[in-house]
């Protein structure tokens, strides 16, 4: 959650900040600010409630001195409400030192009241304005910002990323993580701090990962990292793969509409390089055959869409590397004492690499012996690093909050891990794997086959009924995890009542909500691959139109057996079924984000979401 954005060097450092923090819009935030070192050595300030524009009104308003120094913040907010006097960034030492925080200072109240006792008076609710006051009090006993920033991040519990700077010390920015993102962007004779590489991207593509409990300090000409007792760190750069472009909308309505757009895209960046002799050799998992060869067992643990694809992987790896896999909600999983060992394989999925929760699950593994890979789409980013490997991605840049692209890219990566781990284990025979190796490679194709043949259609049903005040979605083995995906896109961006179901359970409960006109909608598995599945689920259609639901198919090109049940069929090309999700998903998708433009809501940034979620 949150943007951070930090520059010194020779440029303006208003128009950086600023850039940097639109950029950053799609971490969700609620208000905004910065503070420069102007060019006589006083330090400004201006921060505003409500979007950046606000902000960047209220400094053409009143504009803040140049200065080349500076940091910047747009917040979510925790302690205390979205109000300007919440806002960060927050001042001490008389409003000479300004700091901006990103996380939760988890022993704040104790320290504010040994400040308040100390005589130190509060302009906000904040955690921030607690660290800030502390550093404050240590630079008038030092007179040195790295050493009195040091002195107080020992001193705090919790999640922080924490960029200071001071009026005294001009071309200098000191910055702090712990269980929160911060990454430095190198420049030559510039350089930045940005909560991930979007805040920096246009400027520089040469980024360093601060890892945890390190301190980073950034002047024009340096970059210094320490742990927090201040030696020395080695860290060692890496090149962004995408450049700014690629984050912009490019004559797209919506960044969601221009994600889900570049979905075939996505997926075959995720299988480049990855097969070999129509077999999948994944490179980032050379020298760990023998892992893959004695694990009796495998977690996948993740959040929200994430989850969703880790229940398709489910289906895949069981089914092709044959060893039981389990799904774990990350947040659950450390809480309730699970069953793990040396024999265990978690396997962790995260867009960002920074989900708090799943971080927390990594290292709960790692602390009792389990292996752990994680499945990622960040360069750099702290799950990846915590991980004994990782498999990226590369579906590039997501903006908008709700996930389209990483979701697919993801499902995408556990096929990979799936078909990889068969062949290494020797449970998936060559003609099998050969046969899934060319499902893989036609799944791009056939991506855009439905995003042309069923876009219009689909978006003139969801235009058809904006009023529409709940939906349900049905689905069968890997249809399930779908039909919970598309009700939590229909959620996220057009804050309707939605709901995914296991098709079987509709007659354990859920058939008590259909009535004449609820809106199902129904992801039918193929009948080339389960006789007995598809005519469940059609069995399933017939009891909920018998109830007067609005019933709306997603079914394969052929499947005629539907027809005289459905109100609307949303066609999808052939596929093999454990490979049908990445196209049954696509229409869910512009459904939800065509329904949400009908109502005229922002289907990039979702009210009280964040594309980020970087606190417990």
């Amino acid at each position: 959650m949150c943007g951070i954005v930090g520059y010194v060097g020779a440029r303006p450092s208003e128009d950086i900040l600023l850039a940097g923090l639109a950029r950053l819009e799609y971490r969700g935030y609620d208000s905004a600010g910065i503070a420069v070192i102007d060019e006589a050595g006083s330090l400004g300030s201006r921060k505003k409630a409500g979007k950046l524009q606000a902000l960047r009104d209220s400094l053409a308003e009143h504009p803040l001195p140049d200065g080349t120094t500076g940091i910047g913040h747009t917040r979510w907010a925790t302690h205390g409400g979205p109000t300007d006097a919440n806002a960060h960034p927050h001042l001490a030492d008389e409003d000479r030192l300004a700091l901006i925080h990103n996380g939760i200072i988890e022993n704040f109240a104790e320290l504010r009241a040994e400040l308040e006792a100390d005589g130190v008076s509060f302009r906000s609710e904040t955690d921030t304005e607690v660290a800030a006051a502390l550093i404050g009090r240590e630079y008038r006993r030092t007179g040195d910002l790295r050493t009195a920033f040091r002195a107080v991040v020992n001193r705090l519990e919790g999640a922080f990323t924490l960029l200071a700077l001071h009026q005294d010390e001009p071309g200098l920015v000191v910055a702090a993580r712990r269980n929160s993102p911060l990454v430095v962007g190198l420049g030559e004779g510039e350089n930045f701090l940005g909560s991930d590489v979007a805040a920096f991207v246009e400027h520089t593509r040469r980024a360093l990962a601060i890892g945890q409990d390190e301190i980073v300090a950034i002047t024009p000409e340096a970059v210094v990292v320490t742990d927090f007792e201040g030696n020395a760190v080695e860290s060692t750069p890496f090149e962004v793969s995408w450049d700014s472009a690629a984050a912009e909308k490019g004559g797209w309505p919506s960044f969601m509409a221009k994600e889900v757009a570049e979905q075939s895209e996505a997926v075959a960046n995720t299988i480049r390089g990855r097969i070999k002799d129509s077999a999948v050799v994944i490179p980032e998992l050379d020298g760990l055959d023998d892992l893959f060869r004695d694990v009796d067992r495998i977690i996948v643990t993740a959040c929200g869409t994430a989850a969703y694809a880790a229940m398709v992987g489910k289906y895949a790896i069981e089914q092709w590397a044959r060893v039981p896999v389990d799904v774990e909600l990350a947040h659950e999983f450390r809480y309730r004492d699970p069953v793990i060992g040396e024999r265990t394989l978690v396997v962790s999925i995260s867009q960002s690499g920074e989900t708090m929760d799943t971080l927390m699950a990594v290292k709960y593994a790692r602390e009792r012996g389990a292996r752990t890979l994680s499945i990622c789409n960040t360069q750099g980013a702290t799950i990846p690093r915590e991980s004994d490997a990782v498999v990226y991605t590369h579906a590039g840049p997501e903006v908008a909050v709700a996930s389209t692209k990483a979701f697919v890219a993801q499902i995408t990566a556990l096929l990979l891990l799936g078909l990889h781990m068969g062949r290494v284990r020797g449970s998936l025979p060559a003609e099998e794997s050969a046969a899934a190796v060319l499902e893989l490679e036609n799944l791009p194709a056939k991506i855009d086959d439905v995003l042309d043949a069923e876009q219009e259609r689909v978006s003139q049903l969801a235009g058809w009924m904006a009023d529409t005040r709940s939906v349900l979605f049905l689905g069968r083995h890997v249809g399930y995890p779908i039909a919970l995906e598309g009700a939590l896109k229909l959620k996220e961006i057009s804050y309707i009542h939605a709901e995914g179901f296991a098709a079987g359970e509709l007659k354990h409960g859920p058939i008590a909500l259909i009535e004449p006109g609820q809106p199902v909608f129904v992801i039918v598995p193929s009948p080339r691959h389960s006789a007995l599945l598809h005519a469940k689920v059609v069995s399933n259609i017939q009891e909920i139109r018998a109830r007067g639901a609005r019933v709306i198919v997603v079914a394969e090109e052929g499947d005629a057996a539907v027809l005289p049940f459905a109100d609307e069929v949303i066609r999808i090309p052939l596929a093999g079924a454990l490979f049908e999700p990445l196209l049954a998903v696509v229409p869910l998708q512009i459904f939800a984000m065509a329904l949400a433009t009908a109502k005229g809501l922002d289907v990039d940034q979702p009210r009280n979401l964040a594309k980020s979620v970087t606190v417990e």
